[in-house]
């Protein structure tokens, strides 16, 4: 298993352990290169929150992003910080703190030193931040409800946020003003697809994807795939209308993720809506909640507050497309989509079991790939940074 020696670090330790984390670089065409090290992968860098107040509970990790470049990972914690690492050096890089108005879902810009993020205290504003010197560049409000995802568009400085007020807004970073508006039952979860021409929202108490064109989302959505009527007889049923955690294009357009916190996540074409697969998760999901659902009363423990916190996706698609990874409470496992059949499938054809399994002692509660290199980031408590077996 560990061929591969795991550093650890404390986020804010003038002296970091270990050298430089050995990330390779994962080029768009290089689709062979991924398949042929991804069952290698190994938690290979952890860094632990210390430093905490005497009786503080360590805090969760509620999102990963990773910016354009894929040299910068942030992430946004229930103590109301946002932490910075670099991936290539494999230290972290800085702490911000939001304590006014803490913080969740927090996305990069297409700037690295410039980030967006949902509030949690005060009111439901979306918060427009500059790393470099900690200082706001400007307010989105308008939300009057928890907002429940933020999603940023490929290629441009727009984004989409959705909330519990059953809206979904369309802004520009350039503007306060939301450009677009529209009213949706429980609209939790938004995507873009890869070439930010359409988007998708993700209504799980519907039961369904609704899609819009970017340049008429002002009328009915083009398309609705109904996740009920598609999935319905296949894998975990109970979660068809509720626990939807992610939702995601691929990198090549041609499938959709609806990650659940059930028993496996749907895999639907992208362009009719037909379910794929079902990626069945063996040892079921993790201890979050999903976007939308209402947090618990916390009880103050260090390892059972989890169920306390929405999921902000436990789920992705490699950046080839190829394979999808999910965090679980001991480590990760990964499905490659484009197989006939995976080992130990049912007698559905369309149910898969994983591919392969990523063993580690810690809840992967959170999880997101690297844009640009082989390499992505877990978390629940502490964070940690995962790299293909140097001895491969």
């Amino acid at each position: 298993m560990a061929s591969t020696p795991m550093d650890i670090d404390a986020p804010g330790s003038s002296t970091p352990n270990g050298n430089l984390l050995q990330v390779s670089r994962a080029p768009g065409g290089s689709t062979s290169q991924l398949s042929e090290v991804i069952s290698t992968f190994r938690p290979t860098k952890l860094f632990r929150r210390e430093h905490l107040k005497e009786g503080q509970a360590k805090p969760h990790v509620l999102s990963l992003d990773f910016d354009d470049p894929g040299e910068l990972l942030m992430t946004s914690e229930s103590d109301e910080t946002i932490q910075i690492y670099n991936v290539k050096e494999g230290v972290h890089n800085k702490t911000l703190m939001s304590k006014k108005y803490g913080v969740k879902l927090a996305k990069f810009t297409h700037t690295s030193s410039s980030i967006i993020y949902a509030s949690t205290k005060q009111n439901d504003a979306i918060r427009y931040l500059a790393t470099h010197d900690n200082s706001f560049i400007r307010y989105f409000e308008g939300h009057e409800g928890r907002v429940t995802c933020i999603a940023t568009h490929p290629g441009n400085d727009n984004f989409i946020s959705c909330s519990q007020d059953n809206t979904v807004r369309l802004w520009n970073v350039s503007s306060k003003q939301w450009v677009g508006q529209l009213f949706l039952n429980s609209p939790y979860l938004a995507a873009y697809d890869p070439s930010g021409n359409v988007f998708a929202v993700a209504s799980p108490t519907a039961g369904s994807v609704l899609l819009y064109d970017c340049k008429n989302f002002d009328k009915a959505p083009f398309s609705v795939f109904d996740v009920v009527e598609q999935c319905r007889g296949v894998g975990d049923a109970e979660h068809l209308m509720k626990g939807w955690t992610k939702l995601e294009f691929s990198n090549d357009g041609k499938s959709l993720l609806v990650g659940t916190r059930g028993a496996g996540h749907f895999l639907l074409d992208a362009f009719d809506g037909t379910l794929k697969a079902y990626l069945r998760k063996p040892e079921g999901g993790t201890s979050r909640l999903a976007p939308g659902e209402n947090p618990t009363v916390s009880n103050g423990s260090s390892r059972g507050g989890g169920a306390t916190y929405e999921s902000s996706g436990e789920c992705c698609f490699t950046p080839d497309g190829r394979f999808v990874i999910s965090g679980t409470k001991k480590g990760v496992i990964g499905w490659d989509v484009n197989s006939t059949a995976a080992p130990g499938v049912t007698d559905n054809l369309k149910v898969k079991d994983p591919s392969f399994t990523l063993e580690d002692k810690r809840e992967a509660a959170v999880l997101a790939f690297n844009p640009r290199y082989n390499h992505f980031a877990t978390a629940d408590e502490d964070v940690v940074f995962w790299v293909p077996d140097q001895g491969y």
